[in-house]
């Protein structure tokens, strides 16, 4: 060996030990971050605030019997935390709006007046609608200006929800605080003995993550190497952080819905109590799901009904996730402490839970017009992300489909469809578990899991305005994971996609 080579070798040999020291402090480094970023804040919380309780949005009725709401969406301040007031968006008021109920076979519309300085829209997230109505991405509302809406409610009664749907800032609006809750009622609900006094024994919460940075202003960076988006260390509840509710019945129905970014919640309660799931997405179960645990992705809504005994406090928590997921560093193994109940020394017992609630989902032996097939990976369906001027495919009205989604790279994903509710046929060739069991709109994707989705397009059709499929994590929807379907009558063909901005 000549002396000429050996200084290259050396040098070959301390750089490869070089690299090799850089890669093992990297990872011991990455370790510790990774050990770090679990969350855990149960005990610690101090519950010291009365959860609020959105109002119920205020309506006249014209002469036709048609129930208007005026909605304004605006710019304000909210006081989260000491010192600074936090920069804030939401609907007839700083953050958040009112909830919204209607009864099925209502005809209702909406003046929504958009008071901020740059265009948004409001999406009716699980209502079945025409799509001109839906108030997705083709349905922006310009500043200053004022979207009038309008649909007769034909869909059974369920706990929805509304929120912008402008596409590539959607995440950004909802983090801001535009969202609100849709309560839909119909006689047969109405006449179960099931806890349904709004406020009192019957409360929407509306659960949402939020960081913030050292002057209270919302910090929307996404957490270093999580796939999901922004993930925050704070719990709002109905826009409270750190609530109490005080209870004066045995039973209470809680109407949760994930209304976060991207965070998943797996709600249970501190003394791992049962408590009985008896709605979804679309609706009541056919028969209610005693159960511990129940887990909700971004979208997602649930009703469930706990038991509390006299004078005793219990907390409602976020446990880790029990999924395929392993996105640590986007949340899955945190375990947060979201809202206390103390209940009171002497609890009314005037309602039950029957054994018989809803219908069952009825498309399993429905006759199928095509199956087509959906494969999630990063940020796109079908190796495609969204285009506002593509419409990807169309649908008859009056068939029913069944849709085959996957989701195949690991990360977290869910898949939402507007204008329809579905049935989950089977889960990998299974029988769907009890919580997956009635009418879902949203539904969770485990990692390569095939999930068939039964559904049926009914009443509107429009070859040119289209409805969406997407993932609900909204940041993934923003960044491009999201499709559009239009609904045709017989013999009609795919339109063209024009704008439906409203000035």
């Amino acid at each position: 060996m000549d002396s000429a080579q050996r200084p290259k070798r050396r040098w070959a040999r301390w750089t490869a030990l070089g690299t090799t020291a850089v890669v093992l402090v990297a990872a011991g480094a990455f370790g510790v971050f990774y050990y770090l970023a679990r969350l855990d804040t149960a005990g610690d919380v101090d519950f010291a605030a009365k959860m609020a309780v959105p109002p119920l949005a205020p309506s006249t009725t014209d002469a036709d019997g048609t129930r208007t709401f005026d909605l304004g969406i605006q710019a304000g301040e909210t006081r989260f935390l000491d010192g600074p007031a936090t920069r804030t968006w939401g609907v007839n008021g700083s953050f958040l709006g009112p909830t919204i109920r209607a009864k099925k076979g209502e005809k209702v519309a909406f003046n929504v007046r958009n008071g901020l300085s740059e265009a948004t829209s409001l999406h009716w997230h699980g209502m079945h609608l025409p799509a001109d109505m839906d108030g997705g991405p083709h349905q922006t509302v310009e500043p200053g200006a004022t979207w009038r809406p309008k649909w007769t409610v034909s869909q059974q009664a369920a706990t929805l929800w509304y929120h912008p749907h402008l596409h590539g800032k959607t995440a950004n609006h909802v983090y801001r605080g535009v969202s609100g809750m849709v309560v839909l009622d119909d006689e047969r609900t109405a006449g179960l003995d099931l806890p349904g006094e709004y406020g009192v024994d019957d409360l929407p919460m509306i659960v949402q993550d939020r960081a913030f940075d050292g002057d209270n202003q919302f910090d929307e960076a996404v957490p270093l190497m999580s796939t999901g988006g922004v993930v925050g260390d704070e719990i709002l509840v109905n826009g409270t952080r750190g609530p109490y509710v005080d209870v004066s019945t045995r039973l209470v129905r809680l109407r949760l819905l994930n209304a976060s970014n991207a965070r998943l919640y797996n709600f249970g309660f501190s003394d791992d109590r049962p408590f009985q799931l008896i709605g979804t997405d679309g609706g009541l179960l056919p028969k209610p799901w005693e159960t511990t645990r129940l887990q909700l992705s971004s979208g997602e809504r649930a009703e469930v009904v706990v038991a509390f005994s006299p004078g005793e406090t219990v907390d409602l928590r976020s446990y880790p996730s029990g999924s395929g997921f392993n996105d640590r560093l986007g949340g899955s193994s945190d375990r947060l402490d979201l809202v206390r109940f103390r209940a009171g020394g002497d609890l009314r017992d005037e309602t039950e839970v029957p054994q018989n609630l809803g219908t069952a989902p009825d498309l399993a032996s429905t006759e199928i017009a095509q199956t087509r097939s959906f494969e999630l990976n990063s940020r796109t369906i079908n190796g495609a992300t969204m285009d506002m001027n593509r419409i990807d495919f169309g649908v008859r009205v009056g068939s029913t489909e069944v849709w085959e989604v996957v989701n195949t790279n690991g990360y977290m994903h869910n898949f939402h469809v507007h204008d329809v509710q579905f049935q989950v046929l089977d889960v990998d060739g299974r029988q769907p578990p009890p919580h997956l069991g009635g009418w879902k709109d949203t539904v969770q994707l485990d990692p390569d899991r095939k999930y068939r989705l039964a559904m049926k397009f009914s009443d509107f059709t429009d070859p040119d305005v289209p409805y969406m499929y997407h993932c609900h994590l909204m940041l993934h929807e923003d960044e491009g994971m999201m499709g559009q379907f239009v609904v045709l009558r017989e013999g009609e063909q795919v339109g063209h996609v024009t704008g439906h901005q409203h000035r």
